[in-house]
């Protein structure tokens, strides 16, 4: 283990003596880091969250695309 991961969870982490938490805050990045998926599973789930947002971009841009469409503003009468 690093140095920095080597204090006990009641000591406050270097850099976090004078803010509000006393340390939990990075002892509980540390905990979910460490129970987190795999890093094949953060791979895909990192692409599955790219692709939903690439829908959401296509959703939104066939929207514009239907209202800044050319409207008619009249019908076309031939005169004789």
């Amino acid at each position: 283990m690093s140095q920095e991961n080597s204090t006990s969870p009641e000591e406050p982490r270097p850099g976090c003596d004078a803010c509000f938490c006393g340390g939990a805050g990075p002892a509980f990045s540390d905990f979910v880091r460490k129970i987190g998926p795999p890093e094949g599973a953060k791979r895909h789930f990192d692409a599955a969250r790219v692709e939903f947002l690439k829908g959401l971009r296509a959703l939104i841009d066939a929207r514009i695309e239907s209202l800044s469409g050319s409207e008619t503003k009249g019908t076309k009468v031939t005169v004789e």
